[in-house]
């Protein structure tokens, strides 16, 4: 784990990180994921503030949103070469990438947990500041992506969004969101509500712009 600039003091807590629920039903890493999500939420969200301060709340929110997404926490997991040191139990591919932004969480909260939020800031200001740094104008996510395009071309719709189905453990649940708008209608889904009707939306967006 060199790459993260953190040498840990209880190696333990690295190994807890990269275990997942599948392999381990009792010792596994959701905790860790729990306390990494706010370390790394907090961390970039001051890291944001100093980088654009001439930037609105909503933009600033937009960024913060990207950068703390599934797929930019794979996306580090990957560049860290995680794939083949996380210990996950039998999955479909689709779940490998939740698999990786999960420990990737767990490891930011090993480090606050071994050497304090100084140290698991330090880590993330590292990475993340690049990331941010790539995104030159704030992005859109796909929820408001698709709002402002309905808006644009009807009298003021809005996208209207329903759950449809919630499955799988409680620790590990499973959404579909279905989104309709202008006649059309899309299904997306993910591992909470906000990430099913982000893929829902994003999928509408493909078809309207057709």
């Amino acid at each position: 784990m060199t790459k993260l600039n953190y040498e840990f003091k209880d190696q333990q807590l690295l190994e807890l990180a990269l275990t997942q629920s599948g392999v381990d039903s009792e010792h596994n890493n959701e905790r860790l994921e729990f306390i990494g999500d706010r370390v790394l939420g907090l961390s970039v969200a001051a890291l944001l503030y100093e980088m654009f301060p001439s930037e609105p709340e909503g933009e600033l929110a937009r960024r913060h949103a990207t950068l703390v997404s599934t797929e930019t926490l794979a996306e580090v997991a990957n560049r860290l070469d995680l794939a083949g040191k996380v210990r996950h139990g039998h999955m479909t591919a689709g779940r490998i990438k939740h698999v990786l932004a999960d420990a990737m969480e767990a490891i930011l909260g090993a480090i606050f947990l071994d050497g304090g939020f100084e140290s698991a800031r330090k880590v993330i200001v590292d990475i993340w500041t690049d990331l941010a740094k790539a995104e030159v104008v704030a992005p859109k996510d796909s929820k408001t992506a698709l709002q402002e395009f309905v808006q644009k071309n009807t009298k003021g719709e809005l996208p209207v969004y329903e759950i449809i189905e919630e499955k799988g453990a409680a620790h590990n649940p499973i959404f579909k969101v279905r989104v309709n708008a202008m006649g059309r209608h899309a299904i997306g889904q993910g591992t909470s509500k906000k990430m099913a009707s982000l893929a829902a939306a994003e999928e509408l967006l493909k078809i309207l712009a057709i």
